[in-house]
Protein backbone atom coordinates (compact mmCIF):
# COMPACT_ATOMS: atom_id res chain seq x y z
CA UNK A 1 0.00 0.00 0.00
CA UNK A 2 2.84 2.40 0.78
CA UNK A 3 4.44 1.83 -2.62
CA UNK A 4 1.09 2.41 -4.33
CA UNK A 5 0.63 5.66 -2.43
CA UNK A 6 4.17 6.78 -3.38
CA UNK A 7 3.48 5.97 -7.03
CA UNK A 8 0.30 8.05 -6.96
CA UNK A 9 2.19 11.06 -5.63
CA UNK A 10 4.79 10.57 -8.36
CA UNK A 11 1.97 10.37 -10.89
CA UNK A 12 0.62 13.70 -9.60
CA UNK A 13 4.07 15.31 -9.71
CA UNK A 14 4.28 14.60 -13.44
CA UNK A 15 1.18 16.69 -14.16
CA UNK A 16 0.90 20.37 -15.16
CA UNK A 17 -1.37 20.80 -12.12
CA UNK A 18 1.51 19.94 -9.81
CA UNK A 19 3.74 22.56 -11.44
CA UNK A 20 1.02 25.18 -10.97
CA UNK A 21 0.41 24.06 -7.36
CA UNK A 22 4.09 24.50 -6.49
CA UNK A 23 4.15 27.95 -8.04
CA UNK A 24 1.52 28.90 -5.46
CA UNK A 25 3.24 27.04 -2.62
CA UNK A 26 6.31 28.73 -1.25
CA UNK A 27 8.51 27.39 1.53
CA UNK A 28 12.26 27.81 1.73
CA UNK A 29 14.06 24.85 0.24
CA UNK A 30 10.93 22.82 -0.57
CA UNK A 31 10.57 22.68 -4.33
CA UNK A 32 8.67 20.55 -6.83
CA UNK A 33 11.95 18.98 -7.98
CA UNK A 34 13.19 18.20 -4.47
CA UNK A 35 9.89 16.59 -3.47
CA UNK A 36 9.86 14.44 -6.62
CA UNK A 37 13.51 13.38 -6.18
CA UNK A 38 12.86 12.54 -2.54
CA UNK A 39 9.93 10.31 -3.45
CA UNK A 40 11.86 8.50 -6.16
CA UNK A 41 14.78 7.83 -3.79
CA UNK A 42 12.43 6.71 -1.00
CA UNK A 43 10.75 4.32 -3.42
CA UNK A 44 14.11 2.82 -4.37
CA UNK A 45 15.07 2.37 -0.73
CA UNK A 46 11.80 0.59 0.09
CA UNK A 47 12.37 -1.78 -2.81
CA UNK A 48 16.03 -2.52 -2.10
CA UNK A 49 16.52 -2.38 1.68
CA UNK A 50 16.28 -5.91 3.08
CA UNK A 51 15.12 -4.92 6.55
CA UNK A 52 13.36 -2.09 8.38
CA UNK A 53 16.59 -1.37 10.22
CA UNK A 54 18.51 -0.87 6.96
CA UNK A 55 15.72 1.33 5.61
CA UNK A 56 15.78 3.53 8.70
CA UNK A 57 19.58 3.75 8.54
CA UNK A 58 19.47 4.88 4.91
CA UNK A 59 16.75 7.43 5.61
CA UNK A 60 18.74 8.90 8.50
CA UNK A 61 21.80 9.21 6.27
CA UNK A 62 20.08 10.69 3.21
CA UNK A 63 16.99 12.56 4.40
CA UNK A 64 16.22 15.48 6.64
CA UNK A 65 13.01 15.54 8.69
CA UNK A 66 11.24 18.91 8.82
CA UNK A 67 8.73 19.09 11.67
CA UNK A 68 5.45 20.95 11.30
CA UNK A 69 5.21 23.83 13.74
CA UNK A 70 1.77 22.69 14.78
CA UNK A 71 -1.06 24.60 16.39
CA UNK A 72 1.14 25.81 19.28
CA UNK A 73 4.35 26.58 17.39
CA UNK A 74 5.98 23.64 19.21
CA UNK A 75 4.91 20.75 16.98
CA UNK A 76 1.54 19.77 18.44
CA UNK A 77 -0.72 18.71 15.55
CA UNK A 78 -4.41 17.88 15.95
CA UNK A 79 -5.29 14.68 14.11
CA UNK A 80 -8.70 13.54 12.95
CA UNK A 81 -9.74 10.76 10.58
CA UNK A 82 -11.92 10.63 7.49
CA UNK A 83 -13.23 7.84 5.29
CA UNK A 84 -15.35 6.96 2.28
CA UNK A 85 -18.78 6.03 3.62
CA UNK A 86 -21.06 3.41 2.05
CA UNK A 87 -24.77 4.23 2.12
CA UNK A 88 -28.02 3.06 0.61
CA UNK A 89 -29.40 5.52 -1.94
CA UNK A 90 -31.83 5.91 -4.83
CA UNK A 91 -31.51 7.43 -8.29
CA UNK A 92 -35.11 8.65 -7.96
CA UNK A 93 -36.88 10.47 -5.17
CA UNK A 94 -39.28 8.36 -3.12
CA UNK A 95 -41.06 8.73 0.21
CA UNK A 96 -38.16 6.86 1.83
CA UNK A 97 -35.31 8.49 -0.10
CA UNK A 98 -35.84 12.24 0.29
CA UNK A 99 -32.50 13.95 0.95
CA UNK A 100 -30.51 14.78 -2.20
CA UNK A 101 -26.88 15.26 -3.05
CA UNK A 102 -26.54 17.88 -5.78
CA UNK A 103 -24.50 18.42 -8.94
CA UNK A 104 -22.49 21.62 -9.19
CA UNK A 105 -24.52 24.44 -10.79
CA UNK A 106 -23.24 25.28 -14.28
CA UNK A 107 -23.33 28.98 -13.41
CA UNK A 108 -21.75 28.72 -9.94
CA UNK A 109 -18.86 30.96 -11.01
CA UNK A 110 -21.30 33.78 -11.74
CA UNK A 111 -23.22 33.59 -8.44
CA UNK A 112 -23.01 36.85 -6.54
CA UNK A 113 -21.00 36.74 -3.32
CA UNK A 114 -21.43 35.89 -0.60
CA UNK A 115 -23.13 32.76 -1.91
CA UNK A 116 -26.45 31.60 -0.43
CA UNK A 117 -26.12 29.78 2.89
CA UNK A 118 -26.97 26.12 3.38
CA UNK A 119 -30.34 27.10 4.83
CA UNK A 120 -31.09 29.38 1.88
CA UNK A 121 -30.21 26.61 -0.58
CA UNK A 122 -31.96 23.61 0.97
CA UNK A 123 -34.26 25.04 3.64
CA UNK A 124 -34.26 24.62 7.39
CA UNK A 125 -35.41 21.00 6.99
CA UNK A 126 -33.04 20.09 4.15
CA UNK A 127 -35.94 19.37 1.77
CA UNK A 128 -36.47 22.67 -0.06
CA UNK A 129 -33.68 22.53 -2.63
CA UNK A 130 -36.12 21.95 -5.50
CA UNK A 131 -37.78 25.28 -4.70
CA UNK A 132 -34.75 27.39 -5.59
CA UNK A 133 -31.36 27.39 -7.28
CA UNK A 134 -30.80 23.66 -6.80
CA UNK A 135 -33.88 22.60 -8.74
CA UNK A 136 -33.01 19.92 -11.29
CA UNK A 137 -29.49 19.41 -9.92
CA UNK A 138 -30.41 16.42 -7.76
CA UNK A 139 -27.85 13.65 -8.33
CA UNK A 140 -29.07 10.95 -5.93
CA UNK A 141 -31.27 10.69 -2.84
CA UNK A 142 -30.41 9.44 0.67
CA UNK A 143 -32.74 8.11 3.37
CA UNK A 144 -31.25 10.09 6.22
CA UNK A 145 -30.55 13.80 6.41
CA UNK A 146 -27.48 13.41 8.61
CA UNK A 147 -26.06 10.81 6.18
CA UNK A 148 -26.39 13.27 3.29
CA UNK A 149 -24.80 16.02 5.39
CA UNK A 150 -21.86 13.84 6.46
CA UNK A 151 -21.17 12.87 2.85
CA UNK A 152 -20.69 16.59 2.26
CA UNK A 153 -18.21 16.64 5.15
CA UNK A 154 -16.32 13.56 3.88
CA UNK A 155 -16.35 14.73 0.25
CA UNK A 156 -17.01 11.34 -1.36
CA UNK A 157 -19.12 8.23 -0.94
CA UNK A 158 -19.87 4.79 -2.33
CA UNK A 159 -23.62 4.32 -2.72
CA UNK A 160 -25.50 1.02 -2.93
CA UNK A 161 -28.52 1.91 -5.07
CA UNK A 162 -31.99 0.45 -4.81
CA UNK A 163 -31.69 -0.96 -8.34
CA UNK A 164 -28.74 -3.10 -7.25
CA UNK A 165 -26.02 -0.98 -8.87
CA UNK A 166 -23.19 0.94 -7.23
CA UNK A 167 -22.66 4.69 -7.64
CA UNK A 168 -19.55 6.51 -6.50
CA UNK A 169 -19.63 10.26 -6.00
CA UNK A 170 -16.87 12.77 -5.37
CA UNK A 171 -16.37 16.44 -4.64
CA UNK A 172 -17.20 18.79 -7.52
CA UNK A 173 -17.34 22.25 -5.93
CA UNK A 174 -18.51 24.30 -2.97
CA UNK A 175 -20.01 27.61 -1.97
CA UNK A 176 -17.74 30.31 -0.58
CA UNK A 177 -18.73 30.09 3.09
CA UNK A 178 -16.22 28.85 5.68
CA UNK A 179 -16.65 25.37 7.12
CA UNK A 180 -18.23 25.16 10.58
CA UNK A 181 -17.99 21.85 12.44
CA UNK A 182 -21.34 20.94 13.97
CA UNK A 183 -19.58 18.82 16.58
CA UNK A 184 -17.78 21.87 17.89
CA UNK A 185 -21.09 23.74 17.87
CA UNK A 186 -22.53 21.02 20.14
CA UNK A 187 -19.52 21.42 22.43
CA UNK A 188 -19.93 25.20 22.44
CA UNK A 189 -23.56 24.80 23.49
CA UNK A 190 -22.72 22.30 26.23
CA UNK A 191 -24.40 19.35 24.51
CA UNK A 192 -21.15 17.32 24.24
CA UNK A 193 -17.79 17.53 26.01
CA UNK A 194 -14.72 18.29 23.90
CA UNK A 195 -12.98 15.12 25.11
CA UNK A 196 -16.00 13.07 24.00
CA UNK A 197 -16.24 14.62 20.54
CA UNK A 198 -16.08 11.75 18.06
CA UNK A 199 -18.17 10.92 15.01
CA UNK A 200 -20.01 8.06 16.80
CA UNK A 201 -20.86 10.43 19.67
CA UNK A 202 -22.15 13.06 17.22
CA UNK A 203 -24.26 10.50 15.36
CA UNK A 204 -25.66 9.12 18.61
CA UNK A 205 -26.59 12.61 19.78
CA UNK A 206 -28.56 13.41 16.63
CA UNK A 207 -30.17 9.96 16.62
CA UNK A 208 -31.53 10.71 20.09
CA UNK A 209 -32.28 14.38 19.28
CA UNK A 210 -33.23 14.29 15.60
CA UNK A 211 -35.30 17.46 15.90
CA UNK A 212 -32.07 19.39 16.60
CA UNK A 213 -30.65 18.64 13.14
CA UNK A 214 -32.58 21.63 11.83
CA UNK A 215 -30.89 23.77 14.47
CA UNK A 216 -27.31 22.59 13.99
CA UNK A 217 -26.81 21.42 10.40
CA UNK A 218 -27.52 24.87 8.89
CA UNK A 219 -24.77 26.33 11.09
CA UNK A 220 -22.31 24.86 8.59
CA UNK A 221 -23.17 27.35 5.86
CA UNK A 222 -20.74 25.83 3.34
CA UNK A 223 -22.48 23.62 0.77
CA UNK A 224 -20.72 20.87 -1.22
CA UNK A 225 -21.62 19.71 -4.75
CA UNK A 226 -20.87 16.29 -6.24
CA UNK A 227 -20.26 14.42 -9.47
CA UNK A 228 -20.45 10.75 -10.38
CA UNK A 229 -16.98 9.19 -10.49
CA UNK A 230 -17.79 5.99 -12.39
CA UNK A 231 -16.76 3.56 -9.67
CA UNK A 232 -13.39 5.22 -9.13
CA UNK A 233 -11.77 4.90 -5.70
CA UNK A 234 -11.92 7.84 -3.31
CA UNK A 235 -9.80 10.62 -4.80
CA UNK A 236 -7.98 13.43 -3.04
CA UNK A 237 -7.56 17.05 -4.02
CA UNK A 238 -4.44 16.21 -6.07
CA UNK A 239 -6.55 14.14 -8.47
CA UNK A 240 -5.11 10.76 -7.43
CA UNK A 241 -6.70 7.96 -5.40
CA UNK A 242 -6.13 8.14 -1.66
CA UNK A 243 -4.83 5.09 0.21
CA UNK A 244 -6.17 3.83 3.53
CA UNK A 245 -3.88 4.85 6.41
CA UNK A 246 -1.26 6.15 3.95
CA UNK A 247 -2.88 9.37 2.69
CA UNK A 248 -3.31 12.54 4.71
CA UNK A 249 -5.21 15.76 4.13
CA UNK A 250 -3.57 19.05 5.10
CA UNK A 251 -3.78 22.74 4.32
CA UNK A 252 -1.96 23.01 0.99
CA UNK A 253 -1.00 26.63 1.66
CA UNK A 254 1.06 25.28 4.56
CA UNK A 255 2.40 21.93 3.36
CA UNK A 256 3.91 20.53 0.13
CA UNK A 257 1.41 18.70 -2.12
CA UNK A 258 2.19 15.04 -2.72
CA UNK A 259 5.17 15.01 -0.39
CA UNK A 260 6.37 12.15 1.81
CA UNK A 261 5.66 12.61 5.51
CA UNK A 262 5.93 10.79 8.82
CA UNK A 263 3.12 10.88 11.37
CA UNK A 264 3.36 9.91 15.03
CA UNK A 265 -0.05 9.65 16.65
CA UNK A 266 -2.55 7.37 18.37
CA UNK A 267 -5.15 5.70 16.13
CA UNK A 268 -7.82 3.12 16.99
CA UNK A 269 -6.97 -0.57 16.59
CA UNK A 270 -6.06 -2.34 13.37
CA UNK A 271 -8.36 -2.63 10.38
CA UNK A 272 -8.47 -6.44 10.75
CA UNK A 273 -9.14 -6.38 14.50
CA UNK A 274 -12.27 -5.80 16.57
CA UNK A 275 -10.17 -3.94 19.13
CA UNK A 276 -10.65 -0.18 18.88
CA UNK A 277 -8.23 0.72 21.67
CA UNK A 278 -5.86 3.53 20.60
CA UNK A 279 -2.42 2.41 19.47
CA UNK A 280 0.62 4.58 18.86
CA UNK A 281 1.84 4.50 15.27
CA UNK A 282 4.90 5.99 13.59
CA UNK A 283 4.04 5.73 9.91
CA UNK A 284 5.10 7.04 6.52
CA UNK A 285 2.27 8.75 4.66
CA UNK A 286 1.73 10.86 1.55
CA UNK A 287 0.19 14.34 1.59
CA UNK A 288 -2.49 13.84 -1.08
CA UNK A 289 -5.64 15.65 0.00
CA UNK A 290 -7.10 18.69 1.69
CA UNK A 291 -10.39 19.58 3.34
CA UNK A 292 -12.55 22.54 4.24
CA UNK A 293 -11.99 21.93 7.95
CA UNK A 294 -8.24 21.29 7.61
CA UNK A 295 -6.75 24.75 8.00
CA UNK A 296 -3.39 25.92 9.31
CA UNK A 297 -0.16 24.18 10.34
CA UNK A 298 -1.76 22.30 13.23
CA UNK A 299 -4.32 20.06 11.49
CA UNK A 300 -4.07 16.68 9.76
CA UNK A 301 -6.85 14.36 8.56
CA UNK A 302 -5.85 10.71 8.06
CA UNK A 303 -7.77 8.72 5.43
CA UNK A 304 -8.90 5.42 6.96
CA UNK A 305 -10.50 3.67 3.97
CA UNK A 306 -13.99 2.72 2.82
CA UNK A 307 -17.00 1.37 4.67
CA UNK A 308 -18.35 0.83 8.17
CA UNK A 309 -15.14 -0.34 9.84
CA UNK A 310 -13.15 2.53 8.36
CA UNK A 311 -15.85 4.92 9.55
CA UNK A 312 -15.75 3.52 13.08
CA UNK A 313 -12.00 3.97 13.27
CA UNK A 314 -11.94 7.38 11.57
CA UNK A 315 -14.65 8.72 13.84
CA UNK A 316 -12.62 7.91 16.95
CA UNK A 317 -9.47 9.78 15.93
CA UNK A 318 -9.30 12.97 17.94
CA UNK A 319 -5.76 13.24 19.30
CA UNK A 320 -2.57 15.24 19.22
CA UNK A 321 0.55 14.00 17.46
CA UNK A 322 3.50 15.09 15.35
CA UNK A 323 4.00 15.56 11.62
CA UNK A 324 7.34 15.54 9.78
CA UNK A 325 8.19 15.91 6.08
CA UNK A 326 11.05 13.87 4.60
CA UNK A 327 13.28 15.50 1.98
CA UNK A 328 16.63 14.54 0.55
CA UNK A 329 19.46 16.45 2.18
CA UNK A 330 20.73 17.47 -1.23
Amino acid sequence: LLLSAVDRSLQYLKTPKSIADYRRYSAAGITHDRVARSLRRFRTLISTCKSDALLQQAIQQEFVLLQATGKDGKGAVAFTGYFEPVHRASRVQTRQYRYPLYRVPANLATWSKPHPTRQQLEGIDGLQGSQGRLKGLELVWLRDRLEAFLIQVQGSARLELTDGSIMTVGYAGNTDHPYTGIGRELVKDGKLRQEDLTLPALQAYFEQNSQEQSQYLPRNQRFIFFRETGGAPATGSLGVAVTAERSIATDKTQFPPGALALIQVQIPGRADSTDLEPQFVSRYVLDQDTGSAIIGPGRVDLFMGTGIRAGERAGLINSTGQLYYLLLKK
